[in-house]
């Protein structure tokens, strides 16, 4: 027999009660009359201070309790309740289902709504020698992406840095820029954060003039002047650190490897092209060279996209090519066939800077 404080989920009364623990049951007595029995199966602990034993009764009223303190007692009933931290599995699982429904929907509503606004406001925000040293961290892993060789024939490299210069100095661009180019059989070209700029031999081969690189290179120099991937960037390591916790990375640690293949993979908005676009037909004419032979060399890729699918071919290593992350539109192409300039300027490079810097990826 031992002495406890019971309350019976309907009243507020305080109850000193009398208890017997059998195998079986836990019976509950008031001034010797019996008042309730509980099933010792269905016997469960509640939260509550360390001097106080509570218990309460799976699938009985939720604000019935019993209160035991004797220590001995406290003893016998844990020796006779053998479930006493068993909890209602289905109330469990369903709490777990609620809560982790509740965890993923706000995470995609993350995704889809805050964090694209986040990455619009923040970008001005940041610093551009911080956004140069993401820059950095980011291009050691596209470059393993790729896992193609930078370019470097001597006269190849001092064509294209000239090209780069004129490019720069026509709209007073002071942002740092780095162009080089990647050896790889995809046609394509990625701005980094920071300035990097790198141009994919594949897309050097499919041009047949300066001008038709030097609108590819203006235009990747916009998306450089913008800030459109380091945004991309923002957005992608805000989205790639909350799946990581969806899915048990809770570091964030692959955020920056997954926020690289974004960048390599995903596609710049319609805004951001067209913006890019503008840069890049103002800065020729500024030159006093055409926008359109950038969309001459755009409508061959995108023939030669085409015969590929029809053959079943496709890109190495699953890299996207120059379309698939630059999406053009027959809008953005007549934009650019409209831009010419009034006067026509000088080539942009000699003859010469030019086969050398089509043979940029040759070795002696």
């Amino acid at each position: 027999m031992t002495d406890a404080v019971f309350y019976d989920g309907v009243s507020a009364q305080r109850r000193a009660v009398t208890l017997n623990i059998t195998a079986s049951s836990l019976d509950i007595h008031e001034g010797g009359e019996w008042i309730a029995s509980w099933p010792v199966a269905e016997v469960r602990r509640k939260d509550a201070p360390d001097s106080i034993l509570r218990l309460t009764r799976e699938g009985g009223p939720d604000l019935a309790r019993l209160d035991v303190t004797d220590p001995a007692d406290r003893a016998s009933i844990r020796l006779h309740c053998h479930r006493l931290d068993n909890r209602d599995q289905r109330e469990r699982t369903a709490r777990i289902v609620f809560w982790s429904a509740a965890a993923s929907i706000s995470i995609i509503l993350c995704v889809l709504f805050l964090i694209p606004l986040l990455a619009e406001k923040l970008t001005p925000l940041i610093p551009v020698e911080y956004e140069q040293r993401i820059g950095k961290a980011v291009d050691n892993q596209v470059r393993a992406i790729f896992r193609g060789k930078i370019c470097e024939a001597p006269e190849g490299v001092a064509a294209l840095q000239a090209l780069t210069e004129r490019l720069r100095k026509a709209r007073g661009i002071d942002v740092p820029l780095e162009v080089a180019v990647l050896e790889s059989k995809v046609p394509n070209a990625i701005a980094l954060p920071g300035g990097r700029i790198y141009f994919f031999k594949a897309l050097l081969d499919e041009a047949e003039s300066v001008d038709e690189v030097a609108g590819v290179l203006a235009h990747e120099i916009g998306h450089v002047v913008s800030r459109d991937g380091l945004r991309k960037l923002v957005q992608s390591s805000g989205t790639s650190y909350l799946f990581g916790l969806l899915f048990g990375d809770v570091t964030g640690g692959g955020a920056i490897v997954l926020a690289s293949r974004y960048l390599v993979d995903s596609a710049y908005s319609r805004e951001a092209e067209a913006a890019a676009d503008d840069f890049a037909g103002k800065t020729m004419i500024s030159l006093g060279r055409p926008a359109h032979p950038m969309a001459l060399l755009l409508k061959r890729i995108e023939a030669d996209e085409d015969d590929d699918e029809d053959e079943g071919g496709g890109n190495e290593r699953g890299i996207p090519a120059f379309l698939s992350t630059h999406p053009i539109t027959d809008q953005r192409l007549k934009a650019l066939e409209k831009q010419v300039p009034s006067q026509t300027g000088e080539p942009l490079l000699t003859q010469g800077e030019w086969r050398a810097l089509k043979e940029i990826c040759k070795t002696s």
